[in-house]
Formats: structure tokens, C-alpha cells, sequence
């Protein structure tokens, strides 16, 4: 059994000296000592710290139940800590919940949508609802194609699109809101090979575009593709945080497999 607030003595987590001090940003997204016990004695989070600054991805890589959704959950204020707290740009988020979302935008797993509208109008609905008022119908044409969905299927109504169409609409939604965090729950879940590698490239564009990107999956691949960090996650804990640069020469999935099966002999 995991005792909360402690980590195994094998799994302790990674991080490059030289990466902090050569970022001149404050971070946009923090997790601080962060913890949740659910009402059934569950410990989902168990003193989790991390952060992610403009222009970085921050990939949380772990199996379902390893708190993952947790975390972004407490992000969006969805549910509350039992310790510890997330901050978003400084705002606290389960004190400034409203504050907070103003400058997140989201994408989960199972994107929720208006079935009977169709794209163009899913689109505008939620740019509106987010107060973003001057879109025209060529800007909301022109993130759906940003975002791989081609033109034919715009006006289409959401009830006969795949699962990974659904998820390209999402993403063009969090698009649209221009928020500086973006927090990314699954989100190539559905999605075919080609899919995968547009929405690689798009996130490439984002980071770019200085926003602060945490994302979580169970895809290696896609983990080692994208990440600026990658963390990873067993049982609520964050036994591994590496860099790009200290991942070089490693072998992720070997990496994965060896602390999901406590293996560690040498974490250093």
C-alpha cells in the first residue's frame, strides 16, 4: 500500500536543474504538493508537483487510475484537492474557480457536442458562450481546416461523425478561445494514424504560439513525439519526470514498463 504523502524509494522523480534555470517564464500551470483522498479512502493524487510554462508541452504518461484525470480535473476545478492546490497563471484554481477558466481551454476524451448542429454552428455556439463574438463564418472554415477536417463535412450535423471528427471539432473550439493553457485529456483517442500526425503538427503550432500544453495519454509514441516533459504516472504518484533532452538515447516504453512493474533499480 502507497502511504500518502510518500513515494516509493525507487521512483524518485527526475527533473534537469539546467531546464529551470534557463527558463526566463513564469509558469502557467502548477501543480503543488497536490493530493486527493476520495470519501471511500481511494488516494488518487498523493503529493504531486509539477509545471508547465509557455511554449511547453508537459505529457502526463500512465494506465487508467493513475490519476492522470485527476489532475486535470482539479485544473478545471471539477472536483476540489484534499491537499495541496493547482494554480493557473497564479489564480488558485479551486479558490478563483471562474478566473481560473478564462484562461484554460479543453479538450476531453469524449468530446461533448450538439449533435443536431453541425460543425460550423457547434463552433460558433461555443465562441460565443466564451464571450468571442467577432468570429466569422471563414475563421470558424478555417480552424476546422487547421485542424484536419476537411470542408465537405462543415455544414454536416455532428450525429454522423466518427468519434476522432467529433475530437478535431473540440480542438478547434479550444482553438478558438485563444486561452494561454490548453488542457488535453486523451485527446488522440479515436484518431487514425493520419489524424495523429496532423494533430502532432498542430500541437507543434501551439507551442509555438507560446501556450502552455498539458496533455495526458497511455501513448508512449505519441508521449516521446510530442513532449517537451514527460511525467509519468502509477497509482497516484509521479514516479518519473524527464525532459526531452534527458530522454534522448532512452527507451520510453522500456522506461514505462519498468516503473509500472517497480522494477527501477537505478532511477538516476
Amino acid at each position: 500500500m502507497i502511504e500518502e504523502g510518500h513515494t516509493p524509494a525507487d521512483a524518485q522523480v527526475q527533473t534537469e536543474p539546467e531546464a529551470k534555470a534557463e527558463s526566463k517564464t513564469e509558469p502557467m500551470l502548477v501543480a503543488d504538493n497536490l493530493t486527493k483522498r476520495y470519501e471511500d479512502g481511494t488516494l488518487a493524487l498523493n503529493a504531486v508537483s509539477f509545471e508547465v510554462h509557455p511554449g511547453c508541452i508537459y505529457v502526463m504518461l500512465g494506465g487508467n487510475g493513475a490519476g492522470k484525470t485527476t489532475a486535470i480535473n482539479i485544473f478545471l476545478n471539477f472536483i476540489e484537492p484534499t491537499e495541496g492546490e493547482t494554480r493557473v497563471d497564479g489564480i488558485v484554481t479551486h479558490k478563483e474557480p471562474l478566473k481560473a477558466k478564462a484562461k484554460l481551454a479543453y479538450v476531453s476524451e469524449n468530446v461533448m457536442l450538439y449533435p443536431n448542429f453541425t460543425a460550423i454552428q457547434n463552433l460558433d455556439f461555443f465562441a460565443k458562450l466564451g464571450g468571442k463574438k467577432d468570429y466569422s463564418r471563414d475563421d470558424y472554415r478555417d480552424v476546422l481546416l487547421r485542424v484536419g477536417l476537411e470542408e465537405v463535412a462543415h455544414s454536416r450535423r455532428l450525429r454522423g461523425y466518427s468519434k476522432g471528427m467529433r475530437q478535431k471539432c473540440g480542438i478547434a473550439i479550444a482553438i478558438l478561445k485563444d486561452a494561454p493553457a490548453i488542457l488535453l485529456d486523451e485527446p488522440t483517442s479515436g484518431l487514425d494514424p493520419k489524424s495523429g500526425r496532423e494533430f502532432t503538427g498542430l500541437l507543434d503550432d501551439l507551442r509555438s504560439e507560446g501556450k502552455a500544453i498539458l496533455m495526458s495519454t497511455h501513448d508512449i509514441f505519441r508521449a516521446k513525439d510530442i513532449a517537451d516533459i514527460v511525467g509519468i504516472m502509477d497509482q497516484g504518484n509521479l514516479v518519473m519526470q524527464k525532459s526531452r533532452r534527458e530522454l534522448e538515447g532512452e527507451n520510453l516504453e522500456q522506461l514505462y514498463i519498468s516503473y509500472m512493474a517497480g522494477y527501477m533499480e537505478d532511477a538516476t
